[in-house]
């Protein structure tokens, strides 16, 4: 089954269940997905998919950020409830080690010397990491790989 398949029998279960929260935010999923099909003239594929719900999961985080420092747990509190259930359709997160492994390889294939080489070893992790690992972090960690 697709990911949009789930996502979408997901839909039709929240509307069983009377779940508004879970079926509100699976809306907003779907309408963003059609948006960037519409937009592109594509059918997203299942990594498609993911970037879509990463660029949500983003504005999110954000917004929670946001929300505290502006001493409005209220509205954190709604949008920590939607990335938790956007969360359920990210693939598993990679631990330290793994990613470690992956920007070691990385570096080894592209033949990177230094900084001025991250562009090369972001290229090749972007399609290995993608829903997978926060790539700010993934950066940091490279950079301090390189440079020492």
């Amino acid at each position: 089954m697709s990911l949009k398949q789930k996502i979408t029998e997901d839909m039709k279960a929240a509307m069983r269940s009377g779940n508004t929260k879970q079926r509100d935010t699976i809306r907003l999923l779907q309408a963003a997905i059609k948006q960037r099909e519409v937009d592109d003239r594509i059918v997203l594929d299942d990594a498609a998919v993911i970037a879509v719900i990463e660029k949500m999961l983003k504005q999110r985080r954000d917004s929670i950020a946001q929300y505290e420092a502006a001493q409005r747990t209220d509205l954190a509190d709604i949008e920590k409830e939607e990335v938790a259930i956007l969360s359920i359709y990210m693939p598993l997160a990679l631990n330290d080690s793994e990613i470690d492994a992956l920007i070691a390889e990385a570096i080894s294939e592209t033949g990177a010397k230094g900084v001025q080489d991250m562009g090369k070893i972001m290229n090749f992790l972007k399609p290995k990491l993608a829903g997978r690992a926060d790539m700010a972090k993934v950066s940091t960690l490279i950079k301090k790989e390189i440079s020492s």
